[in-house]
């Protein structure tokens, strides 16, 4: 016999844009419909059912012309890609459907663009929420959960206003290959991404939202939502944590078939396929009392706590399933998990650890579109051993030497590590930035680099002997002079205007103190082997420093990384030397 499960539905968007809020409000909105039965509490997710979509719906479900059949909706608790990248299955989503939260007033940022891409990744099928229509400059809030209620009740020139903003996302939609519109204009929904005006704030537009949702899951996920009563339940792990008095436990989504206590299951661990027998099932004891209730099956879709002995090393984000004959099913079930594993090479690349295999999957492709090699990802903390790996070829691969954390923690060994190899470790717990912040690091990099080379070449500059201040004429030559321009350091090579190297700088005095350099403004004491004051040089002089072929084709490339007074001496010592090279 079989039976229709609720459909899986995550909620994407960019930070700060309305995700928490808006699934803080369906929870809200459920519970308050006084039709309504209250929303169930599950482990990682949050239940609406039928009932209560009718109760929040009304009539608008009739007039958008759908019938709400399916038992209900579950949304997973954590919106974002840590949900979203941790559903998987093998290669694909477990996600039905997804809701896109974009800030109307603000319309595409990064993290836009990054979810629109994961959701291309995994070809999942979604909706966009277009979130704060109350922020809209005039719009005035009405106490309904109804957009066209809402928006028919706003004056004329706020709907043109409000229009315009919903344009603005329909063009910046098309940008990456979709045809969207807003969901009343909607000719064919298999083929337009349907926008929904909403308030995740005010409510308004939550009932058009859900309606619409739980419409498209019925009319286009059909089979997908079929479940054998007696069908082996199949899920996946979204968090393995430690619970006091359970030992090691594990948060599952459950998408298919049913799972009973005393079940055997088999997942995925570092050291590849395990199994275990399920001794617990456990939900949310929302009476208090107890943490947990014990249940003895559970049946998809439903979030469930899993407690079982040698969970210990559990992948989050990999796949569970109930299995019969582990030993005559392992090499079958090795084959469907081998897509969950990321096959180390031995190229130069960044070391990455997420918290995840999803999370290392969605990086593992944003890494790839950047043009930034991987030659070692997985799940876990990132070690001492990981920042040792990083730092192998850091002579070979400067720009790749490092190590790249998501949502992970960094033990104090790793950082030692760190800290004594000079191997960076960039985390952070967006996915868009750890890449932004991987790409400012290549850009600082190869600024500090630059800068170091650049340290090491003769800089333009411009000295002018002073008159009186004839210290010691010869071996070595000690006067003082004024840095007229650019800047001079020990061991520059002085030349005069005929471009005749007339000495080189030993030491440099400042206000009596030894210094390694002096710039424009400075006046110094220096000493020269090779001058001889009042033959080859003579008080007044002017002096420059001298400057091979290379090092003047160097910084002909490099001349924004000189002030105005050192293109200056540059110029005036490129036409001196100019009869020369």
């Amino acid at each position: 016999m079989s039976f229709k499960r609720s459909p899986i539905i995550c909620i994407l968007g960019h930070v700060d844009h309305g995700k928490t809020t808006l699934l803080d409000s369906i929870r809200g909105t459920a519970v308050a419909k006084k039709e309504a039965g209250g929303i169930t509490q599950m482990i990682g997710a949050s239940y609406v059912a039928k009932k209560d979509l009718d109760a929040l719906s009304g009539s608008l479900a009739q007039k958008m012309k759908f019938s709400i059949s399916i038992p209900g909706l579950l949304f997973i608790d954590t919106p974002g890609h840590e949900a979203f990248t941790n559903l998987r299955d093998r290669g694909g989503s477990l996600a039905d459907l997804a809701i896109l939260v974009v800030d109307i007033t603000q319309g595409f940022m990064p993290q836009t663009i990054e979810s629109v891409r994961i959701l291309k990744q995994y070809k999942t099928p979604f909706v966009i929420a277009a979130n704060k229509i109350d922020a809209i400059s005039g719009w005035k809030s009405h106490k309904t959960t109804s957009f066209m209620e809402a928006l028919n009740l706003q004056p004329e020139h706020i709907r043109e206003r409000f229009d315009e903003k919903i344009y603005g996302l329909i063009g910046k939609i098309s940008e990456h290959g979709f045809d969207s519109e807003r969901f009343d204009r909607v000719q064919d929904f298999s083929r337009q991404i349907a926008i929904v005006p909403i308030s995740a704030k005010t409510k308004e537009g939550l009932s058009e939202l859900l309606v619409l949702i739980g419409g498209l899951s019925q009319k286009f996920l059909g089979e997908r939502l079929d479940i054998e009563e007696n069908g082996r339940g199949k899920g996946s792990i979204i968090e393995v944590n430690e619970v006091r008095g359970l030992g090691t436990t594990i948060d599952v989504i459950i998408y298919d078939g049913v799972m009973r206590k005393n079940d055997e299951i088999a997942f995925m661990s570092a050291g590849g396929v395990r199994r275990t027998k399920i001794r617990g099932l456990l939900e949310p004891n929302l009476g208090g009392g107890d943490k947990f209730v014990a249940i003895d099956e559970i049946a998809a879709a439903a979030g469930v706590k899993i407690n079982a002995p040698d969970l210990d090393g559990a992948i989050p984000g990999s796949p569970i399933e109930v299995v019969h004959d582990f030993e005559s099913e392992k090499s079958a079930i090795e084959s469907q998990f081998k897509s969950v594993i990321f096959q180390n090479s031995n190229t130069a690349g960044v070391v990455l650890r997420a918290d995840s295999l999803g999370s290392v999957e969605a990086l593992l492709r944003l890494l790839k579109d950047a043009g930034i090699e991987v030659k070692d990802a997985a799940v876990g903390n990132v070690t001492r051993k990981d920042v040792m790996s990083a730092a192998v070829k850091k002579g070979e691969s400067p720009f790749l030497s490092l190590v790249l954390a998501f949502n992970v923690k960094v033990l104090d060994e790793a950082w030692e590590e760190s800290k004594d190899t000079s191997t960076p470790i960039l985390y952070s717990d967006v996915i868009y930035r750890l890449i932004e912040s991987y790409q400012q690091w290549v850009k600082d990099e190869k600024e500090r680099m630059k800068k170091q080379a650049l340290e090491n070449l003769v800089w333009p500059g411009k000295i002018k002997v002073l008159d009186g201040y004839v210290f010691r004429a010869s071996k070595p030559a000690i006067f003082g002079v004024e840095v007229l321009g650019g800047r001079v350091k020990k061991g520059y090579r002085m030349m005069g205007r005929d471009g005749q190297v007339a000495g080189e700088i030993r030491e440099i005095q400042k206000e009596k103190e030894k210094v390694e350099e002096g710039e424009a403004g400075d006046q110094l004491a220096i000493s020269c082997d090779g001058i001889c004051v009042g033959k080859n040089v003579s008080e007044g002089d002017v002096l420059y420093t001298y400057m091979t072929m290379d090092e003047m084709k160097i910084w002909d490339g490099q001349l924004s990384m000189l002030g105005n007074d050192e293109k200056q001496v540059f110029e005036e010592i490129r036409k001196m030397l100019r009869k020369y090279f």
